[in-house]
């Protein structure tokens, strides 16, 4: 029986591979959390894993429901005897756990995207030095993968991750109008609130982009985006002869989680008989609409630490958003001003650290 670990089990994705987890009979020996108590209490009583980690101020609580727990880290969850960890704690918090993971030796089911935007090569290292493996768990990022297979990488012309456009595709035409209620209201997915505004800024897109530049060691000028809004098409690999290899499917999570913990194989699932759509769009991006899109580009065109500091701006810029402290165009600024000051230096575990934080504080200067 396969051993995994979910870590960020409580959010969207952690959820969703707990009910994939259940499809296959997979035995789940871990789960890190945050604050949220009633979801965990839930999922410890169902699975009841030997360790779990969550925010300090819900452990007397979970002591009290679940006398025989033990609580832990992330790290020490992370670290656990097991085949597969979902890392799926949203930003630079997922790093550290996602690291362990791969200290390991396990299969990583990558759903944290800003730990490969942030530190790709070093996460690289880890995995090479002790046997790991990453598969994808983005829709976009498994679709390449998967279209990869079996490809030799000098036939490979370019990488083409697809947009849904978010709820701002085509209106208001006035995005200083734009609320967090109306960016939260994502047309197509069901995610958390940070992934959901970098949706409807197209940022999301862009650390996609700089993910795929790490995860497939892919050239950043051969990879494109393509704005298609129902969402079917969820990448394609183009090849020098100009022949195209995509990947389509619902739109539905459960897929590509499933594929990075059951991979080599398929398994079957209930939404194998669904009906295909009767029209697939395809549109270039308008990038002076979404101009963090073009941020992100010139952070991956940077190198060195410029990623972190991109990825760490928008975390606050985000929550200053959604806190009402500024408008929505304002976020892409913040972006685009804590880069243009960031410093260049060579990608370090160090440095990481250390321009994270630095960019964070530089952030909160412009909110």
């Amino acid at each position: 029986m396969k051993r995994v670990i979910v870590l960020g089990s409580t959010g969207s994705i952690g959820r969703q591979a707990l009910e994939v987890c259940r499809w296959q009979g997979y035995r789940v020996v871990g789960l890190a959390a945050g604050k949220n108590l009633e979801t965990l209490s839930q999922q410890i009583a169902e699975w009841r894993p030997s360790l779990v980690a969550a925010d300090k101020s819900l452990h007397g609580e979970l002591k009290s429901r679940f006398p025989w727990l033990k609580l832990a880290s992330p790290e020490e969850v992370a670290a656990l005897e097991a085949e597969v960890a979902v890392a799926a704690i949203p930003g630079l918090a997922g790093l550290s756990p996602t690291r362990v993971a791969a200290q390991t030796g396990k299969r990583i089911a990558l759903a944290n995207k800003e730990a490969m935007v942030a530190a790709g090569p070093l996460l690289w290292q880890e995995v090479e030095a002790h046997g790991a493996e990453i598969l994808p768990v983005d829709s976009e990022h498994s679709a390449l993968f998967q279209a990869l297979l079996g490809e030799r990488r000098e036939d490979v012309a370019e990488l083409i991750l697809t947009a849904s456009g978010g709820p701002f595709l085509r209106e208001p035409q006035d995005l200083s109008q734009v609320t967090p209620e109306m960016a939260l209201n994502h047309p197509r997915w069901r995610m958390g609130p940070k992934v959901t505004i970098d949706s409807a800024t197209l940022f999301n897109k862009g650390l996609e982009v700089l993910e795929a530049k790490e995860l497939f060691r892919f050239p950043l000028e051969g990879i494109k985006v393509l704005v298609h809004p129902q969402a079917y098409v969820h990448g394609l690999v183009r090849f020098v002869d100009g022949s195209l290899k995509a990947q389509l499917g619902p739109t539905d999570m459960r897929l590509p989680i499933q594929y990075a913990l059951t991979y080599p194989e398929r398994a079957e699932t209930p939404l194998r008989n669904l009906p295909l759509p009767g029209e697939l769009e395809f549109l270039e991006p308008d990038l002076n609409r979404f101009p963090a899109l073009k941020v992100a580009y010139e952070a991956g065109r940077r190198g060195g630490v410029a990623q972190v500091a991109v990825s760490a701006a928008d975390e606050v810029a985000v929550e200053a958003f959604l806190a009402g402290r500024i408008p929505f165009p304002h976020i892409p600024k913040i972006l685009a001003q804590v880069l243009e000051n960031t410093p260049s230096l060579p990608l370090t575990w160090e440095n990481l650290f250390a321009v994270d934080a630095w960019a964070r504080e530089e952030a909160k200067r412009w909110t």
